[in-house]
């Protein structure tokens, strides 16, 4: 679960996107020039910029007066970097590494350092950095490949909480035509934690970097693959078939701005792939219970239990409904990871949620059915709840009532039924426990670790992964609900 950090949201604008976008144009093959960078700084800040050595002589820039001790200390590094302010002046200085010596960047206006200002010195800084070590060791190579990698994971990033247009705009300037599809297939490879690097490379070489290639923030094993071409999956199962220790899950196509859910569908495929002999798996292989249910009823349920969160500014409520789709799906400390912000951030936007739907996540039963609507919501955007106070529309009891969905929550769970040690009546409880192992078996009267057994021996036979929770194990709990085998959750604020 998790929540509010909004004093640490990056929330993107036309022009903060703009001046990245130029920034990141420095660093491609053609343009590494630290002159032309630290003119663009100068343009970019409206002030003079001064690049200079501890010698004093100007690398780049207009020379304009430094105080000589304040600069010494800074390439001894004994300062980092400093700021100066007059009526007339104000000045930033940093420090700037480099190979054989230590450089000062210097930048002087007519106007106080506004929040955009210092972020751009800042990271031209680190951009200047890298293009003076560029080509004078081994490790600039490595500083500058690493550079790359975070690129990509930013792209990422912007994918998964549904900002398509950034997106685009960051991985034109080094992919060109890299996203230009509206859809995609996320693939995630599995392998050592040790071969990663070397596998991540070969995904590179196979789909020739026509696809986003990027080393999972999260699970250290992992690489996970964006492909807007359908040629990709191919290619990445004969990286499968010719290596025995990896795995391989996919998504189906999906919408970019559903690159959050094609990542989970993929995460589930990857748990279904180790029980085959392929070793690959795709997520549309199975059928899923909200295909069988009437759309119409299921986008005006999943609009007005939603609606509390309507009633928020449009980039507050995107911000929650993406975060809340990755912390019901993974942990709260992966799915910060994979949104490249804290934990403790992702837990506030969950707890937000909580409070303005008036439940308690801790419900499995409730996590499975928001996690429903969060899904139906991103699927459907511009769906709208039907109904009104005498007439609300379908509930969820309707919803799940339907004999297509209940005929697939029996087959389902009846796989279960031939295990003499009746696995069923313990994962029953085990959801009720809130997926707790301990309380499950005090409410069974057998130990914990029988409780864990048999919840693992019976991800295989229902093809789902049910320990590490996620849409496989929201899909077992719909099918319990469908059954009355477990109570429907309350939710307070839904009419």
């Amino acid at each position: 679960m998790a929540g509010r950090e909004d004093g640490n949201r990056r929330q993107g604008t036309p022009g903060g996107a703009a001046w990245a976008e130029e920034l990141l144009e420095h660093l491609r093959p053609a343009g590494r020039d630290v002159r032309r960078v630290v003119a663009w700084l100068a343009g970019a800040v409206g002030g003079s910029v001064a690049l200079q050595d501890a010698a004093g002589n100007l690398v780049a820039g207009t020379r304009f007066p430094l105080d000589d001790g304040l600069v010494a200390d800074m390439t001894a590094g004994r300062i980092a970097s400093a700021a100066w302010e007059s009526q007339e002046r104000h000045l930033r200085l940093i420090r700037v590494e480099h190979p054989s010596h230590a450089c000062v960047l210097a930048v002087s206006r007519d106007t106080p350092f506004d929040r955009r200002a210092s972020d751009i010195v800042a990271h031209t800084a680190q951009v200047i950095e890298l293009l003076l070590t560029a080509g004078e060791s081994t490790a600039a190579g490595h500083r500058l490949r690493r550079a790359t990698s975070d690129l990509r994971l930013a792209i990422l990033q912007l994918l998964m909480v549904e900002d398509t247009v950034a997106a685009r705009r960051v991985a034109a300037g080094l992919w060109p035509g890299l996203l230009d599809a509206d859809t995609a297939c996320v693939y995630v490879v599995e392998s050592d934690p040790a071969d990663r690097d070397r596998i991540a490379e070969e995904c590179l070489e196979r789909t020739r970097e026509e696809a986003l290639v990027v080393r999972c923030p999260a699970m250290d094993g992992h690489v996970i693959v964006v492909s807007p071409r359908d040629t990709m999956g191919d290619a990445l199962r004969s990286l499968v078939g010719r290596r025995p220790d990896i795995f391989l899950g996919g998504s189906v196509r999906q919408s970019l701005a559903r690159t959050a859910t094609a990542y989970g569908q993929a995460v589930s495929a990857l748990a279904v792939a180790h029980f085959r002999p392929d070793k690959t798996a795709v997520y549309a292989e199975r059928t899923h219970p909200e295909r069988l249910m009437d759309p119409v009823a299921l986008r005006g349920w999943s609009a007005r239990l939603l609606r509390p969160l309507d009633t928020l500014p449009h980039h507050t409520r995107a911000e929650l409904l993406a975060t809340n789709r990755l912390g019901l799906e993974f942990t709260a400390v992966n799915a910060a990871k994979v949104l490249g912000v804290s934990r403790n951030t992702v837990r506030a936007r969950m707890e937000r949620v909580e409070t303005l739907l008036g439940t308690d996540f801790d419900d499995l039963t409730v996590r499975a059915v928001v996690h429903l609507a969060l899904n139906t919501r991103i699927g459907l955007p511009d769906a709208q709840a039907t109904g009104d106070a005498e007439h609300p529309g379908p509930r969820l009891s309707d919803l799940l009532s339907g004999p297509a969905v209940r005929t697939w929550a029996q087959n389902l769970l009846g796989r279960l039924d031939e295990d003499a040690r009746n696995p069923r009546r313990t994962l029953r409880t085990w959801i009720a426990a809130g997926g707790n192992a301990e309380r499950a078996a005090q409410a069974l009267g057998v130990h914990a670790q029988t409780v864990r057994e048999h919840v693992r021996s019976a991800e295989p036979v229902l093809e789902r992964q049910l320990l590490a929770g996620g849409t496989d194990l929201y899909e077992v709990v719909l099918a319990h609900l469908a059954l009355g085998d477990l109570d429907l959750p309350v939710l307070h604020r839904h009419a």
